[in-house]
């Protein structure tokens, strides 16, 4: 399968780019933990359907740390015991802000209320931060249909 547009060689989306990875780069020097960081870009990625970005962070997941069990239920996270509470509310935020568009209410107060108890306020500018760009990045790759698999860790830089 190839991409239908070479969005990472093109000088205009290069521009774009440029600033999604400044921002990223923001958001991974936040005291967000990278944990979290790592299951909330897995978790809106899966969402979303982004074969790429899935394929991308969990590898970086995994090079990072993560454990295959971890990563295997992500998508399960409801009935999985194996996360923390402050990891199970950024993955309530994270699935109620990147399914905006299925839900009239947007974020529900007690989602937020929830993320709250265990995120300061900066914690919190990364953690929303984070969702949106991930859901960027995610409709970049899904518009474009850029192939999932061929991901090698840090290859982006």
């Amino acid at each position: 399968m190839d991409a239908r547009l070479n969005y990472y060689g093109n000088p205009v989306a290069g521009k774009v780019l440029k600033h999604l990875v400044s921002a990223s780069k923001a958001l991974s020097d936040s005291t967000l933990p990278a944990t979290v960081q790592h299951l909330v870009e897995i978790r809106a990625s899966q969402i979303n359907g982004c074969g790429f970005c899935t394929d991308m962070h969990t590898k970086e997941a995994t090079h990072a740390g993560e454990t295959s069990v971890r990563l295997n239920l992500v998508a399960a996270w409801r009935e999985a015991t194996v996360f923390t509470e402050a990891e199970r509310a950024a993955l309530e935020l994270t699935e109620q802000g990147t399914r905006v568009a299925d839900a009239a209410g947007g974020v529900s107060g007690e989602a937020w209320a929830n993320a709250a108890k265990h995120f300061d306020e900066d914690q919190l500018a990364a953690l929303t931060s984070l969702i949106a760009i991930i859901n960027a990045y995610n409709r970049i790759n899904i518009i474009t249909q850029q192939p999932a698999g061929g991901y090698q860790v840090g290859m982006f830089g």
